[in-house]
């Protein structure tokens, strides 16, 4: 299924619109991982970008998340609720806090980051010859950039 006719695509543009189809199925099982936890996908996020024993300033945590320090405090905020991150004050600015993975907080992100490793069923069908095909493409497209 593609979003654009193919004929009227350039090669590029054409792998582009494959590459969005793959991200979307990508995300729809991000989406399915959280509710599975009962996370809000902000959430889930949130936990994916946290390094357990790493006190991460709010302000890096938003920056990370693309989104305002006001978002990332409800975020934070609920997922205090549910035990999984505690606020500590900055020594140096009490004003700044940082936040940091519980240890349920760590299995969670675990969890989540877990689901989120499984190769997703196209590339996993995909033959071992194109299977490093797409990993070579891939690379290069990135180290291009």
């Amino acid at each position: 299924m593609t979003t654009v006719a193919q004929t009227q695509l350039s090669p590029a543009e054409e792998a582009w619109d494959i590459l969005r189809q793959l991200l979307g199925a990508e995300r729809r099982r991000f989406l399915a991982a959280a509710a599975e936890l009962d996370l809000h996908p902000a959430q889930a996020g949130a936990l994916m970008k946290m390094e357990p024993g790493t006190a991460m300033p709010m302000h890096e945590l938003a920056m990370m998340l693309s989104c305002d320090n006001s978002n990332v405090t409800g975020i934070v905020d609920r997922l205090e609720a549910r035990g999984l991150v505690t606020r500590r004050p900055y020594a140096q600015d009490r004003r700044v806090k940082h936040v940091v993975l519980t240890p349920a907080g760590t299995d969670v992100r675990t969890r989540v980051r877990g689901h989120m490793a499984k190769v997703p069923e196209a590339i996993g069908r995909l033959s071992l010859t194109d299977q490093r095909l797409l990993r070579d493409v891939l690379r290069r497209a990135v180290e291009s950039g």
